[in-house]
């Protein structure tokens, strides 16, 4: 079988992710491999697809291989596939597969983002290898790199595939604007991150409507006109002190110009089941702030243009998105719904300093990194300060007292003649605590009507 391995990781060869593909490649010598290191070199195929397509032309399977890039792809992957569905290439008759590592932070969202893609494209997709970053150097890891290899060549051998998903989709009719202008009221800003183009002229009448109907001062960043570097090499360089390798000035500018906001609305047409390449780079490259939440406590919210009901791993990019960061997500407006609605929750939201729990995709997610930077303080300083500072390493060894009393109520449940004497006094003593916080509540209100 000739296989075109579709690397899009930044650092070409020396990712950790191509290890994996190089261990398979030497454990099936039958397999014949051909690799474009597109991560490392965009701006070339940029110029010009014509040896890429002739390579991908000759295999039987793409493998796309990459590390995951702040809930999806590498933007330099993502752009490469903007590149062949442009291209029109026909892929009809070949397979795909796709190996990835991180530290599971949205690794889902990632590998559901290459298989709507190998969807699109006409591929038969055979399944995906998500690793943590060291699992090929254990032999659980090298065993499973083996089996997961196994299963896409008999997969491929008896023409089956992997869960399909489907991608069925409505035309979405132009948008007509229906609010005019509303007195501004000063003090607040919501800035706008847009990644528009000139075609976009539905999603440009819908960020006129809505800044038409918010009440307060707006402001339009257009990620396709930042003069943009690239995309995030993965390098690390910024682990210290939260500089950016480049020197285009995106860190300042981002810190400056948009984290100084009040709030942060994105817009965007759905392209790819995704914001679109040029988002995504502007995504990854805010890993200047490391795993930094620093916008916690601000309000987001999204325009978009598209079929967004149909987009379910997207709807969950966006919602993670919001969660991770701890930031209230007041609304997405679609096509010609809730842009009103959104405008006047953003604005209570701010007013009344809305600040909601976590969900699981915020608390995984956040466990996930909790974990990662403990063990990497020693090289991620800025996070770990961050980390400590905000109280976010909340570890469950650390609470003692709680471990302790669990065990006394074990041992307790644990003899039946005890349990039995106990009845419904367990549930009595969990709900003890409560009961004081409504007594309290009770007595402010009662104090409250007095002064009245």
């Amino acid at each position: 079988m000739r296989i075109c391995i579709i690397s899009g990781s930044p650092k070409g060869k020396n990712s950790i992710t191509f290890q994996t593909v190089r261990y398979i490649a030497k454990n099936f010598p039958d397999c014949e491999f051909a690799t474009l290191h597109v991560g490392q070199k965009i701006r070339s195929y940029e110029r010009d697809m014509t040896a890429a397509l002739e390579t991908i032309g000759k295999a039987d399977l793409l493998l796309f291989c990459y590390p995951v890039y702040t809930f999806l792809v590498p933007s330099q992957l993502h752009r490469f596939i903007e590149l062949m569905k442009e291209s029109g290439i026909d892929l009809s008759g070949k397979c795909a597969a796709q190996i990835s590592t991180s530290k599971h932070f949205y690794d889902t969202t990632a590998h559901n983002f290459i298989r709507e893609n190998c969807a699109d494209m006409g591929l038969r997709y055979l399944g995906g290898l998500s690793a943590d970053m060291d699992d090929l150097t254990k032999a659980k890891g090298q065993k499973e790199a083996i089996d997961f290899w196994n299963l896409v060549l008999w997969r491929e051998k008896n023409g089956y595939s992997d869960i399909t998903m489907p991608c069925a989709h409505v035309e979405i009719p132009p948008y007509t604007r229906v609010f005019a202008n509303i007195p501004k009221t000063e003090g607040r800003e919501i800035v706008i991150v847009a990644n528009m183009e000139e075609s976009d002229g539905n999603l440009a009448a819908m960020i006129e409507d809505f800044r038409a109907r918010c009440p307060y001062a707006t402001r339009v960043v257009n990620v396709m006109e930042y003069p943009f570097s690239g995309g995030c090499l993965g390098c690390f360089g910024c682990a210290a002190d939260g500089r950016c390798i480049y020197k285009d000035g995106f860190d300042e500018f981002l810190r400056n110009e948009i984290q100084t906001a009040d709030a942060i609305v994105y817009a965007f047409t759905v392209k790819d089941h995704s914001m679109g390449a040029r988002m995504k780079m502007f995504d990854d490259r805010q890993f200047c702030n490391g795993h930094r939440t620093v916008t916690i406590g601000m309000p987001v919210g999204y325009l978009v243009n598209g079929d967004l009901a149909n987009e379910p791993n997207l709807r969950t990019v966006i919602e993670g998105r919001a969660d991770v960061g701890q930031n209230f997500l007041a609304g997405i407006a679609v096509n010609a719904d809730g842009i009103a609605e959104l405008a006047d929750t953003l604005v209570y939201a701010l007013d009344e300093k809305i600040v909601l729990p976590q969900m699981f995709l915020g608390v995984g997610g956040m466990k996930i990194f909790r974990d990662l930077i403990w063990v990497m303080q020693g090289m991620m300083k800025a996070d770990h300060e961050f980390y400590k500072e905000h109280g976010m390493y909340d570890f469950p060894q650390k609470e003692i007292g709680r471990i302790l009393m669990m065990k006394g109520v074990g041992a307790m449940i644990s003899n039946p003649k005890i349990k039995a004497k106990m009845g419904n006094k367990m549930t009595e003593g969990m709900l003890m605590p409560y009961e004081k916080v409504l007594k309290k509540s009770e007595k402010r209100k009662e104090k409250s009507e007095e002064k009245r």
